[in-house]
């Protein structure tokens, strides 16, 4: 049975119209993810581009509006070059525009009084209607000149830009076009520039339903590769290397039509090794593989950890020990969770939920992050693998409407692996509304297991059951 349902309805009415185009549609919970998921169906490009035009449309008519009136900003100005676009404005140009042209600059102004806010091109190219193009470069050639007009014009009391020193995200603008601007105002207005940072940081990080609507089921496309990948479709043991799982994922993505934001990380831990096998090492039985897998689509990201099992001959689960790792990851991950609070910082989630699982005898290592636009998006970090102390890119609050990869790995001892000592790595991506949390496509509780030739079913009704094996490489829909 494929697990897929129509767009909702906005999407499907205006903008899909004769197109047929289904995802799936999950409501986000905190459940045991599907074992062995159907892949959600893929849009047509035309159809993805359409989604995406409206999602940025609802996103500057509401999510720009509140953050500068939030942050008491009158006018915030964003300036990117050709190949070096500034985060922020990368993630505003419509489906068609895939890069800066030239020099584009968008430029934001609350005339308050309730008024809506402009939206203006300071550019050559139009950009789908969803800036009012204000620059004729026939009537003024100097499109440094025209832009100061426009800001002598409205007379700002703040000219919010693009500078953080604290994070990437929010720093797009490059020295030399900040020099070319401010050379252009009088001083006094020159002395109102402010960086931007919760302007841009807030525009990336904050998600609209619509978005939400749809991101449960990228992170189940995520989910259907991973089960795969990490299946006997893929592994053979004594044949497989981990190297070769590694490349599938990558082929797999781009048969699929998807991008990602990194290489995909496969691992293996072996009860008679030190540390993790990687690269052409040969998946054993008795291996725990570790999987570090990400996609992107519809501009939205997803960051999944999962472990699988390779049973042993005689063996049909995983030994009680492993299984109590991972169940040590999920209820370090529920403590996390159950500390989200609006206006928190990342370092106080970090430490709360530190404190708690230490003293519940847990062995912690937390390192979760935002996720949205970019694999590790805008927002406070909580923790890092390399520094579990408050850090200043924890400092951030965090805020309502925002995505999240709960990533972190718990230690505890194997006693099937002579007691040796195991890092259980996890990690799932969550949505918090600003009451509660809830997983996009639920989490893993239970290890992939990969059976083998030797474990495999002999009843004939089992074995017609079973998928069709595939050879490492093979591209299968």
């Amino acid at each position: 049975m494929k697990h897929t349902t129509t767009f909702a309805s906005w999407i499907a009415a205006a903008l899909l119209a004769s197109t047929p185009a289904t995802v799936i549609a999950r409501e986000p919970g905190n459940t045991s993810e599907a074992e062995a998921p159907d892949y959600p169906e893929i849009l047509p490009l035309r159809a993805q581009a359409e989604v995406r035009d409206a999602w940025l449309a609802q996103r500057l008519e509401t999510v720009v509006p509140a953050l500068m009136r939030e942050q008491g900003v009158d006018m915030w100005v964003l300036i990117a070059r050709e190949y070096d676009e500034d985060p922020v404005v990368a993630t505003m140009l419509d489906a068609r525009s895939m890069h800066a042209r030239r020099r584009t600059i968008l430029v934001f102004f609350d005339p308050g009084e309730g008024k809506p806010i402009e939206r203006l091109t300071v550019s050559r190219y139009g950009l789908a209607g969803l800036f009012a193009p204000a620059w004729t470069p026939e009537q003024q050639p100097d499109q440094w000149q025209r832009l100061a007009e426009i800001v002598a014009e409205r007379n700002p009391e703040k000219i919010a830009m693009n500078i953080s020193p604290q994070t990437a995200l929010a720093d797009g603008l490059s020295h030399s076009q900040y020099e070319d601007f401010a050379a252009t105002l009088p001083e006094e207005l020159r002395e109102r520039i402010v960086p931007a940072g919760p302007l841009a940081i807030g525009w990336l990080e904050s998600r609209i339903p619509a978005e939400m609507e749809v991101y449960p089921g990228i992170v189940r496309l995520a989910h259907a590769i991973i089960a795969e990948a990490l299946s006997d479709k893929v592994i053979t043991p004594g044949t497989t290397k981990a190297e070769d799982v590694q490349w599938w994922m990558r082929e797999k993505i781009s048969a699929l039509g998807l991008k990602t934001w990194f290489h995909p990380s496969l691992a293996i831990f072996r009860a008679s090794e030190t540390g993790e096998l990687t690269g052409d090492v040969i998946i054993q039985p008795g291996d725990m593989l570790w999987t570090d897998f990400g996609i992107t689509y519809l501009g939205l990201n997803t960051d999944t950890q999962h472990l699988a099992y390779v049973l042993k001959p005689g063996e049909s689960d995983a030994p009680s020990g492993l299984k109590a790792g991972l169940a040590a990851a999920n209820a370090v991950q529920d403590m996390l969770t159950a500390e989200f609070r609006v206006g928190l910082t990342g370092n106080d989630l970090l430490a709360a939920t530190r404190a708690k699982a230490i003293s519940s005898g847990y062995q912690p290592s937390i390192y979760s992050h935002p996720i949205g636009f970019h694999g590790h998006g805008a927002g406070p970090a909580i923790g890092f693998w390399d520094n579990q102390e408050a850090s200043p890119a924890g400092d951030y609050l965090v805020r309502a409407s925002t995505a999240w990869s709960i990533e972190l790995a718990v230690t505890t001892n194997v006693p099937e692996w002579g007691d040796k000592a195991v890092s259980f790595r996890t990690e799932e991506d969550m949505f918090f509304d600003g009451e509660g949390v809830s997983y996009l496509d639920g989490r893993q509780e239970k290890f992939h297991l990969i059976r083998g030739a030797a474990n495999r079913p002999t009843d004939a009704s089992e074995v017609e059951a079973m998928p069709t094996e595939a050879v490492v490489g093979d591209r299968q829909d």
